[in-house]
Formats: structure tokens, C-alpha cells, sequence
């Protein structure tokens, strides 16, 4: 019986031990499975992270590789530009010591024939006093050099400076009124004017100024300019030269700068007026004025859009002008090459120093599609399928860029010379434009209103720069901009 029992007993103590292997073994297992699980989530998360940073990699490299691409542009510009103006300061200096080779022979010839009239004077005067009428006559016998000079005519100018020509005829001639231009003449009087010398009376300065104003205003070849004045063409291409150089000098400090704190803050009003955004100083366009191929460099000049259009083959160099609400130019930069882009001539200017200096620290100028975004460069959005919001931002974006357009049609119709390939070399070019930009303003200013039979059509396409974002604050600035004028009721009535 005991026997019996023992032996139960220990039966159910093995039983028992198997049973608690089993359920040991079953938890073993268990452990193992959940670590597996572990591991392979933390492979997993370690992999998408070397994915990520693979990424992250690639992205910071392939910046780095534009940016240097970038400069490398930047710098190939900037010296291919000092080339050129280097080529030209030789050009000019070798120009300058022909014409005063050209003025010395000029001044000895005309001592020579005020030499020969002297003797001329003194042999008649000897003659008289020592002899007959016969003797004198005798004496005066003989071949005398003189001076001579084409007799031209200068009705036409005469007539248009006549106190009793019309004033609208004489504003369609010179593209402005008898007392603006009287302005003009009076304050380039000093640096214009000549004085009268013993072979040739001067020339009036009212004519110097007239010759340079009827050029720019037609654009006509100097051979008709003049026989319209009754001076050689050399003469008529000097003075338009001299002029336009003046006008630089005496009048481009007086009414082409950028304003002062006052204007300023004047400005801001009138084009918050206009489209509702505030703190805009400025609005920005860049044009391209045709040249004839220039000698050296032609590809720098060479304008690719134009030429697919004209079906010709066309060179170019561009303007980048500032207008405030009335259209009158407060910034110019005038001279680089017309292939160019917007974005790099905006780089080159005077003005984007004196932004990155702090001038235009809070307060935008507003650009078109052809300019980046920036701290105080303001453009429209350009990426495809535009939100509500960025639809109306962008119709008050063009309110204020039509500005600039009109003012840039107004310069280019008012003085034709900036349609056609003019014959002023290379290097003068930005003096003419830049004395064309000034007589803008001063029409402007003085409500000269043009005809609408001289208005005219912009032709410039605007390319987006390679880097179209150059600042982040400035895009969520910008998109605060334009959730302001939809939320206010001010932008966004032309889709309703």
C-alpha cells in the first residue's frame, strides 16, 4: 500500500516537472520571437535614417554645385565686362589723341589763313601809302588762301525758334513745351556754351540743346538732322554727345535720385493706394535697347529671344529702372550686356549693393517673374495650379509692375532713338540713355503729355532666374502679404 503510494507520488512529481519544462520552454520562446520583432524595427528605422541622410547628402551637395556654378558665371561676367571696358578706355584714349592731332592741324591751318589775311592787310595798306591806285591794284593780283566754309541752311530751325511757332508743333518736334525747353537750355547754359571766335561765330546753345532733343526724340540718321539745322553731320553728332554728357552732369543729381525720407514715405502711400500692399518704394522692370553688332564680344551682346521672334539676328543692352507711382525713374542701371539675364543685371546694379548696405531694410521694390525673391525684392507667384490667395496677391503684384511697364513704354516712345540701332558707339551709349532717362523724368514732372500716335509696345520676355528663392523669411512675408489682402476684401474681386 505505501509502496503503492510512493510510487504514484513520484509518477506525478515527474508529471509535474514536464509539465513546467513545457510551459519554460513555451515563455523561452516567446522572449526570443519579441526580441527578433525589436531588432528588426530598430534595423528598419536605422536604415530609413542612412536613407534620409543619403538624401540630405545629396540635396546639400547639389546646392553647393549651383552655387558654385553660380559665382563661376558671376565671375566670367564680371571679368569679361572689364575686358570690354578696358578695350574701350584704349579705344577712347587712341580716339582722344587723334582728335587732338585733328584740332592742332585744324589751329595751324587756321593761324596760316589769319597770317596770310594779315600780310594780305598790311601789303594792301603799304601799297596805299606808297603808290598809285594802279600799284594797289597790282598788288592785289595775287592767289590768298582762305577759309572756307558750306553755306547750309537753317530755315527749318529758324522758323521752330521763332516766338511766334505754335507750342504744340514745337512739343511734337521736341517732345516737350517752349518753357520746359527754355529750363533745360538755362541750366546747361554753362556747360554747353562756347564764345565766338575770329573764323566762325558759336553756336547758340538753344541749337546745341535742339539738335541733341529732335535726335533723341526721332531717331534719324545724323544726315538728316543735319540738313534740318544747317550744320555738318560731325558737328551734329559732337553736340548730341556734349549735350547728353551735360545733362548727365548738370541735370541727372537734380531729377533722377533716389528720394529722401519724406518722398518716401509719400510713395508708400500712393501705391498702397493702388494695390493694398504696403511698404512698396518702388517698382522694378528691365528693357533692352537694340545696338548694331558691337566689334569685340558680339555673343555677350547677342539677344536670343529677340532674334527667334524678328526672325533676326539682334544685339542688345539692357536698362533697369525704378519708377515711383508716376512713373518717374528713381534708380537707372544702364550698359549690361543683352544677354544678361534680369537676375544677374539686378546683381551688377548700384542698387543691390545699396540694399545688401541696409537702405532698403523694411520696404519692398516689386519685380516681375524675371527677378528672385528677396528681402526687398516683392514678385508674383510663379509655380503652376495657384491658390485663390496667390491668384489675387499676383493681380495686385501686376497693378504695380504695369507701373514700371508704362513708364518704360512712355521713355521708349517719347525718344525713339532707344527703338532703333543707333550709330553711337558702344561706349557712349549709357551717357545718351542715361540723359534719355532724365529728360523722361522732366517731362514727367512737368505733365508733358505725349501723343498717343508715339506710344508704343514692350517687347522683353521675361526669363526666371535660376534661383528663384533667396530668402525664407521673405516667402512666409510674401505669404502673409497675400492672406492679408484676400482676408481684407482688398484683392480677389476680378474672379468673383
Amino acid at each position: 500500500m505505501n509502496d503503492s503510494t510512493n510510487g504514484n507520488v513520484r509518477k506525478r512529481t515527474r508529471a509535474d516537472e514536464v509539465d513546467e519544462d513545457d510551459d519554460l520552454m513555451g515563455k523561452n520562446g516567446g522572449g526570443k520571437g519579441l526580441k527578433g520583432l525589436v531588432t528588426s524595427l530598430l534595423l528598419l528605422d536605422e536604415q530609413d535614417k542612412c536613407e534620409q541622410d543619403e538624401q540630405d547628402r545629396i540635396s546639400v551637395e547639389a546646392k553647393i554645385s549651383m552655387e558654385v556654378n553660380h559665382r563661376k558665371k558671376t565671375k566670367a561676367m564680371v571679368d569679361f565686362y572689364s575686358e570690354v571696358q578696358d578695350y574701350y578706355s584704349e579705344v577712347e584714349e587712341s580716339d582722344r589723341m587723334k582728335r587732338k592731332k585733328s584740332r592742332l592741324a585744324a589751329n595751324s591751318v587756321a593761324v596760316a589763313a589769319v597770317s596770310d589775311g594779315l600780310q594780305k592787310i598790311e601789303s594792301e595798306k603799304s601799297n596805299k601809302r606808297g603808290g598809285d591806285g594802279g600799284g594797289g591794284s597790282g598788288g592785289g593780283g595775287g592767289h590768298h588762301r582762305r577759309l572756307w566754309v558750306k553755306d547750309r541752311s537753317k530755315a527749318w530751325w529758324d522758323e521752330c525758334n521763332s516766338p511766334d511757332y505754335p507750342d504744340e508743333e514745337f512739343k511734337k518736334q521736341f517732345r516737350m513745351g517752349r518753357a520746359t525747353f527754355d529750363m533745360i537750355c538755362e541750366e546747361l547754359n554753362s556747360a554747353i556754351a562756347k564764345e565766338d571766335t575770329t573764323l566762325r561765330t558759336a553756336i547758340p546753345v538753344q541749337q546745341r540743346v535742339a539738335v541733341c532733343l529732335w535726335r533723341l526724340a526721332t531717331g534719324d540718321p545724323l544726315r538728316v538732322v543735319s540738313k534740318k539745322f544747317g550744320l555738318g553731320i560731325s558737328t551734329c553728332h559732337k553736340l548730341v554727345l556734349e549735350v547728353c554728357t551735360a545733362i548727365r552732369t548738370v541735370l541727372m543729381p537734380k531729377h533722377l535720385q533716389w528720394p529722401e525720407e519724406e518722398t518716401l514715405r509719400r510713395i508708400k502711400e500712393e501705391y498702397e493706394s493702388i494695390s493694398g500692399i504696403p511698404n512698396v518704394v518702388g517698382s522694378m522692370y528691365t528693357t533692352h535697347i537694340p545696338i548694331i553688332a558691337p566689334k569685340i564680344s558680339v555673343a555677350a551682346y547677342f539677344n536670343k529671344r529677340h532674334t527667334e521672334r524678328n526672325q533676326k539676328t539682334s544685339y542688345s543692352i539692357t536698362v533697369q529702372g525704378v519708377v515711383d507711382p508716376r512713373g518717374v525713374f528713381t534708380d537707372v542701371c544702364i550698359g549690361w550686356p543683352g544677354s544678361m539675364p534680369d537676375d544677374q543685371v539686378l546683381e551688377k546694379s548700384a542698387l543691390f549693393q545699396r540694399a545688401n548696405g541696409g537702405l532698403l531694410k523694411g520696404v519692398w521694390i516689386v519685380g516681375g517673374s524675371s527677378y528672385p525673391l528677396m528681402d526687398w525684392v516683392l514678385v508674383p507667384y510663379t509655380q503652376q495650379h495657384l491658390t485663390w490667395t496667390q491668384h489675387a496677391f499676383n493681380e495686385k503684384i501686376g497693378e504695380i509692375q504695369k507701373v514700371a511697364k508704362d513708364a518704360f513704354a512712355r521713355l521708349k516712345g517719347r525718344w525713339r532713338c532707344l527703338q532703333k540701332r543707333t550709330e553711337v558707339k558702344l561706349q557712349d551709349l549709357p551717357v545718351v540713355l542715361g540723359a534719355c532717362c532724365v529728360l523722361h523724368n522732366i517731362c514727367e514732372l512737368g505733365n508733358q503729355e505725349m501723343d498717343t500716335e508715339l506710344l508704343t509696345e514692350l517687347q522683353d520676355d521675361e526669363m526666371a532666374p535660376e534661383m528663384a528663392l533667396r530668402s525664407v523669411p521673405s516667402m512666409k512675408a510674401r505669404d502673409a502679404i497675400a492672406h492679408n489682402l484676400l482676408h481684407h476684401g482688398l484683392a480677389g474681386t476680378s474672379f468673383l
